[in-house]
């Protein structure tokens, strides 16, 4: 007998469709029942018509704890993911401290112990000090980051014999480096040239060619220092160019954000600050040819690089764009701006689950029991119905932000429950039950 029972809908993993049932034991997948075959649960779930999805895995979220709980915190942010579809959340390091020694990624392990709402595995930032990575390796972080540009000295590695000495100190080691692409050089010498304060100075200190030379940079690195690495938030044609020309050389990753497949520059008209992040918004002609690459299979992984701030830091004045606090909440909105996405055509179902369900698991080291629906994973499962329709609305948004940029859009389905682990943790846009969230590290 199972446990739970969940019949009557259509199962949707990256590979395609399939209808069956789904038993559940011991928050894990027993079994995939075939339509009307005969199965006894003491839970049984009705999702006639509608579509079952894996949770979804958000691969770059900043949940600000510690140190700047103001913002977001493990207990916020979690929220904000459940009620979202997101059962597994990868943190960021960069809060305060960043995450750079094992006492501190033990000591953040420890604090969201009971306190969080869905699945959270830590990412810990690589420092100048090479010398602190083995004992981070013995905790299994789901990645480490390696910042190229925008960051302290004690985390900057600006030139491409920086980049690769520390690939090196990876060599054989099955871990996962995220590197977000920049160059320190344009950073500087833009800034030093243009101090108006402007937009289009944000925009010329961190541009295209900045982000191509990035990527261009890790991914020779990369295969010289023959390691696994992730590309983070390309959002421009020219690093798509590269990308494309060069990503075969080495075991390579590509993310990109919702934000950045749907806004584009023009847009800080309107939102200003709430759009404001880094890499800056491009243009109409960069979007479309990221959507272009995102139908083409060449992007990897959406993540959102949820990176909420206090309403107030936002709302206050600055004397230059530049200075504005970067980032906007997306937890709670990646399910239905993917949607969108499938109203659109751009991608269907399927290619939702594979790009943020199957390739973030399979990619951080949680490909064994995250991100498709099979007997033996975990059964982080969504219900989705899609004779439904949903809103999104700044006022249903729990996460600290208190907004979202896509307020007042709708897509043409309907999040109805959230499993983790085979309990269900909202319903209706509701949290329902205890945090039962657990921190979740890499599979050697």
């Amino acid at each position: 007998m199972f446990e739970t029972l969940i019949r009557g809908a259509t199962i949707v993993n990256a590979e395609g469709f399939e209808r069956r049932d789904i038993g559940i034991i011991g928050g894990r997948i027993a079994a995939l029942v075939a339509p009307g075959e005969t199965a006894s649960a003491r839970t049984v779930v009705d999702a006639a018509g509608a579509y079952l999805l894996p949770g979804l895995v958000d691969a770059h979220a900043h949940l600000r704890e510690p140190g700047l709980t103001h913002k977001e915190d493990f207990s916020s942010g979690t929220h904000a993911a459940a009620l979202g579809g997101v059962t597994t959340v990868l943190d960021m390091p960069t809060d305060e401290p960043w995450t750079a020694t094992a006492e501190q990624l033990a000591d953040k392990m420890a604090m969201a112990e009971g306190r969080i709402h869905v699945d959270v595995g830590l990412q810990t930032v690589v420092s100048r000090d090479l010398l602190l990575i083995p004992r981070l390796l013995d905790l299994a972080p789901v990645s480490f980051e390696l910042f190229t540009a925008d960051v302290p000295d004690d985390f900057l590695f600006a030139t491409l014999d920086a980049v690769a000495e520390a690939l090196r100190a990876f060599a054989g080691t099955d871990t996962l480096i995220g590197i977000s692409p920049g160059d320190q050089s344009i950073l500087t010498g833009s800034t030093m040239r243009d101090h108006s304060g402007t937009i289009a100075a944000f925009q010329a200190s961190r541009t295209p060619l900045a982000e191509a030379n990035g990527i261009a940079r890790a991914l020779t690195a990369a295969a010289s220092a023959e390691t696994r690495i992730h590309v983070r938030q390309i959002n421009s044609e020219l690093g798509i160019e590269t990308w494309s020309r060069l990503c075969g050389m080495a075991d390579a990753s590509v993310e990109t954000t919702p934000q950045n497949l749907f806004f584009s520059a023009s847009d800080y008209e309107m939102q200003g600050a709430n759009l404001k992040a880094s890499p800056p918004l491009r243009s109409p002609h960069d979007v479309d040819a990221l959507r272009a690459a995102l139908r083409a299979g060449l992007i990897d992984i959406v993540a959102t690089d949820h990176a909420p701030h206090a309403p107030t830091e936002k709302a206050a004045p600055y004397a230059a764009f530049a200075d504005i606090p970067g980032g906007m909440p997306g937890l709670q909105t990646l399910l239905q701006a993917m949607l969108k996405l499938v109203d659109d055509g751009l991608i269907d179902l399927s290619d939702l689950v594979r790009l943020c369900a199957g390739n973030p698991a399979e990619r951080f080291g949680l490909g064994r029991r995250k991100g498709r629906i099979a007997a033996g994973y975990d059964a982080d499962i969504l219900i989705l119905d899609p004779r439904q329709s949903s809103t999104i609305a700044n006022a249903d948004q729990v996460s600290r932000a208190g907004y979202t940029p896509f307020d007042g859009w709708t897509v043409q389905a309907r999040l109805t429950s959230v499993f983790l682990r085979g309990r269900e943790i909202a319903r209706e846009g509701k949290l329902i039950g205890p945090k039962i969230g657990t921190i979740v590290t890499r599979e050697s």
